[in-house]
């Protein structure tokens, strides 16, 4: 009798349990507020959004991604309770250059930096190279992104044509290494050696990258000032005349 009494007790308890553990999930999800106050405030920090209207889309998932990366956290994409948290408290990613308008591009955050003349930034993720050999036209490289110093010293507008058309709105910085939108933009290194940028900003970004635009690629160990370019204007014209003769 008494262990039909315990068991009776146990079942009656299990609704309950089962009950609270949803509701708990339910209760993690974000609301349209939170998604809201959220994207604004990654907004606000500089990360880039699109429009900020509350609805998780592409563009605000490519803006936490950005934010979990620049901040070290693990890059989920999605939105927890303890990463509202996290970006309530957040601050703006801060430039290794600012005072004048450039690009820079954080390979070990795998993150690019829109940066303008006041050091305000609009930040996206990256991929960039693999570091993996590949082949291409039947030659072996390694898919490799130089670091350095660099100029933009040619555009393409809209999809590239041959075997690079799935390059959208493409921005050349050094041979056949470009800043440019993809279909795929992974949160670790993955491509050939050029810079992936998310497919909605890439337009956007390209008409903010004019020809002369200074790009900066670096790492914890490498990083080449680009002021000697700003304040030596000569010598970023024969950097951006000898990257085209060069590429032609």
């Amino acid at each position: 009798m008494k262990f039909a009494v315990t068991i009776c007790l146990l079942l009656i308890s299990i609704p309950p349990i089962a009950s609270a553990k949803s509701s708990g999930k339910h209760r993690a999800s974000p609301t349209r507020a939170q998604m809201l106050e959220a994207e604004r405030r990654l907004s606000d920090m500089g990360y880039w959004t699109g429009a900020v209207d509350g609805r998780f889309d592409p563009a605000t998932r490519s803006a936490l991604i950005a934010f979990q990366k620049w901040e070290g956290r693990p890059v989920t994409g999605r939105l927890t309770p303890d990463e509202l948290a996290a970006i309530r408290t957040g601050s703006s990613p801060t430039v290794r250059e600012p005072g004048y308008a450039h690009v820079e591009v954080d390979v070990d955050r795998q993150v690019l930096l829109v940066v303008n003349d006041e050091g305000s930034v609009r930040v996206l993720p990256v991929s960039t190279g693999s570091g993996k050999p590949f082949e291409d036209q039947g030659q072996t490289s390694i898919a490799h992104t130089p670091r350095g110093r660099f100029v933009v010293y040619e555009k393409v507008t809209g999809w590239e044509s041959g075997p690079s058309s799935a390059m959208y709105y493409s921005n050349y910085i050094s041979g056949g290494v470009a800043i440019h939108g993809y279909a795929a933009v992974p949160i670790q290194p993955a491509s050939h050696g050029c810079i992936r940028i998310p497919i909605f900003a890439a337009r956007e970004v390209s008409k903010l990258l004019p020809i002369g635009t200074i790009v900066l690629v670096y790492d914890k160990v490498s990083f080449v000032s680009g002021k000697p370019w700003v304040e030596n204007p000569e010598l970023k014209q024969a950097a951006l005349d000898w990257n085209k003769v060069v590429d032609n």
